[in-house]
């Protein structure tokens, strides 16, 4: 189904319509982009009204951008809101939507656990592939995770020791940089040595890229949500989330002056946004806002303090899906009718949705499957694998002390009843809240009589939605597996071969969906191939094609006498 098609039939049931136009005139048509996406973080952000957080960084971004203030993922957890987020797809689409692909499966009928990449539906690329193929040059910092493998025409440059500055002159770049000092696991103390390989590995990695880290919160002042434990190490967690904010912020400052100071600046569309919210329990790997709600600013090129964009807010919904296409139309390329997003700045920017949607489902060993409706106020949860408690043993969120102390006020008898709950297996069906008046998400009123619309309203939009996205949850993720890789064996791409059209060479692949690389004889890196293109004379040249999900091809030659 087209992205057309695929949108009205959800608009039928809860979107707006309509198109507005708002831009900076100023825009270039072929913009740089700086992408910065911070690990595992909620809005705890000055300029989003946190009292606690001590970000003059990001308050001072915030003064030259739009700042959004319903920016939701579509996971609570890194690699598929990732997928969803590089795609404009949604993770369960995809077939993403598992944490992870490349852990091993557990009790599959085929003989036992296994590691695959997803096989996204034919033809879904992600976005820097398409901005490579419009000829920007693409950089990551390391961090991917999109469980469809590690496709090789995505990134000009893959673990960049700088964003931009490999790139050849005068090309326009989009540059992510990921900032992991946020991630969960530097919330693990520091303080003691552990007989846990694991957990010891990461105290000395934490001891290294934290070093110089200032405690600059004090405990007695953070919030704690009725779902924790108001226990000093549940508070010291909390703290030393905020301070690893405000050192991480730091190295986005650095970033923003070396933009600065290369001239880029007036260039280049800056957004800043993380890949789900807090790393704590109850808040990453959940549908709740804790796991969702994430900060998002965008700077346009020369915006400043006095510049009407500049430091505006918009309230409007916002999902992880919209920022491809929303990065595709900024940069002057079409957006593909398999994205399920929409453009929500820019001159071709679109009217924002009623809702957004979002899924949960297996976290490593430990399944599951719950899918959310947000409007503006009501949250909406559909539980489809009910008789599971929220909280199950799962090792790496367990080492957590705040999880710790879960587990120990469980066994002590200590935790108050909305505590308890989260260790309750027979969860409801159906789940609605009113983020008004309960931003914590603690008062399901789903069986509220006086909150009937709301919950019939979502419920439609969920059902609507299923219809039309599809959901590959509707089936055993085994059988998932093997739909994508028959007899749980990874597909390899079919090599490309190559014939002359008049004085042009024209490359394809059998396998349906395939991106196609090139590159002559002298060069290093993959060129996109996006059609027959004139080849130089007397030059030798190498091929190979990759689906998603696949393994690559071989690499095939097309010797210069061919041509």
């Amino acid at each position: 189904m087209s992205r057309s098609a695929c949108l009205l039939v959800v608009l039928m049931a809860c979107w707006l319509t309509g198109c507005t136009a708002s831009a900076p005139d100023r825009l270039a048509t072929r913009p740089n982009f700086l992408m910065v996406v911070f690990e595992d973080m909620s809005p705890r952000i000055g300029a989003y009204g946190d009292v606690v957080a001590q970000t003059p960084v990001l308050d001072n971004l915030a003064a030259q951008s739009i700042t959004f203030t319903n920016a939701y993922t579509t996971a609570g957890v890194c690699a598929p809101s990732r997928s969803s987020l590089i795609t404009g797809v949604h993770q369960q689409v995809l077939g993403t939507q598992h944490m992870r692909t490349r852990s091993p499966v557990p009790a599959l009928p085929a003989g036992g656990p296994i590691e695959y990449d997803a096989v996204p539906p034919e033809g879904v690329k992600a976005f820097p592939e398409l901005l490579r193929a419009a000829g920007y040059y693409t950089s990551n910092n390391g961090k991917t995770d999109y469980q469809f493998g590690e496709p090789f025409l995505i990134w000009d440059e893959q673990n960049a020791e700088h964003p931009w500055r490999n790139r050849p002159a005068v090309t326009p770049f989009f540059a992510m940089v990921n900032l992991m000092t946020t991630h969960e696991s530097y919330v693990w103390p520091t303080e003691q040595a552990s007989s846990d390989p694991l957990v010891e590995l990461v105290r000395q990695r934490n001891l290294r890229d934290l070093a110089g880290k200032r405690a600059i919160t004090d405990p007695a002042g953070v919030l704690v949500p009725p779902y924790l434990p108001d226990t000093p190490i549940v508070r010291a967690d909390i703290a030393r989330h905020y301070d690893n904010i405000a050192f991480t912020e730091q190295r986005l400052a650095e970033l923003l002056r070396e933009l600065e100071a290369d001239g880029l600046a007036q260039d280049t569309i800056v957004i800043v946004t993380t890949d789900h919210g807090d790393g704590l329990p109850r808040m990453k790997r959940s549908l709740y806002d804790s796991g969702l709600h994430v900060p998002l600013f965008v700077r346009f090129p020369g915006t400043t303090s006095s510049d009407s964009e500049a430091g505006s807010e918009r309230a409007e919904l916002v999902s992880f899906v919209d920022i491809a296409p929303t990065i595709l139309s900024l940069a002057g390329q079409p957006v593909p009718d398999y994205m399920q997003g929409r453009v929500f700045v820019g001159a071709a920017r679109e009217s924002a949705p009623e809702v957004v949607f979002a899924a949960m489902d297996r976290h490593d060993s430990v399944p599951d499957r719950l899918r959310a409706v947000r409007d503006k106020r009501f949250k909406y949860i559909r539980n489809y694998q009910r008789g599971h408690a929220f909280f199950r043993r799962l090792n790496f969120r367990d080492v957590q002390p705040s999880m710790a102390e879960l587990w120990r006020g469980l066994a002590a008898g200590t935790l108050t009843p909305i505590q308890q709950a989260l260790f309750n297996a027979n969860r409801p069906a159906e789940e609605l809240y009113d983020t008004h008046t309960d931003p914590h998400e603690v008062n399901n009123l789903a069986l509220d009589a006086e909150f009937r619309v709301p919950l019939l309203r979502l419920r439609a939009a969920h059902e609507a939605f299923m219809a039309a996205m599809g959901d590959k949850s509707e089936i055993d993720e085994a059988q998932m597996i093997e739909a994508m890789w028959p007899g749980f064996v990874q597909p390899t791409t079919a090599a490309p071969s190559g014939k002359l059209v008049g004085k042009r060479l024209l490359l394809s692949s059998a396998t349906p969906g395939a991106s196609i690389g090139y590159r002559y004889e002298r060069e290093e890196s993959w060129r996109v191939y996006t059609g027959p293109f004139v080849t130089e004379l007397g030059q030798t040249i190498e091929a190979k094609a990759v689906r998603y999900g696949y393994a690559e091809s071989e690499v095939v030659t097309l010797p210069a006498s061919t041509f």
